[in-house]
């Protein structure tokens, strides 16, 4: 059970962490400005706007990813393969921004699909399970 609480977290936070790179490329663009930060981040072009829109996603992501947890721990429905698909989503959504940040759409787009997989797969176990 903890290991999916931890995931769970990890999950929780990377949409925060996904916010380093935005944060980054603000400054670049003539300082951060905190006053208008969705109207700079706006202006973003290339990678500034591509961390952007990874930003967005994770928080995105996130809900389907919580609910499929807590469903999994809710009925008590802990299997190596819940904990395998919760490690999962959590690596591919790692590496789904990397991919985002260097422009690999193809990629991107076949990790997104992967990850997202993984929370479905979560639900549809613990729904034949009960």
């Amino acid at each position: 059970m903890s290991l999916l609480l931890w995931c769970l977290l990890i999950a929780g936070v990377l949409p925060i962490l996904a916010k380093a790179p935005v944060v980054y490329f603000q400054n670049r663009d003539n300082g951060y400005d905190n006053k208008h930060p969705r109207a700079q981040q706006q202006r973003l072009l290339g990678r500034g706007a591509r961390a952007v829109a990874g930003h967005y996603n994770a928080y995105e992501a996130f809900p389907l990813f919580a609910a499929a947890v807590l469903a999994a721990l809710a009925t008590s429905q802990i299997t190596d393969r819940i904990e395998f698909l919760s490690i999962s989503f959590i690596v591919l959504r790692v590496l789904y921004h990397i991919a985002y940040l260097s422009n690999y759409d193809k990629l991107r787009s076949l990790i997104w699909f992967l990850a997202t997989l993984c929370p479905v797969l979560i639900l549809a176990q613990v729904a034949i399970s009960v």
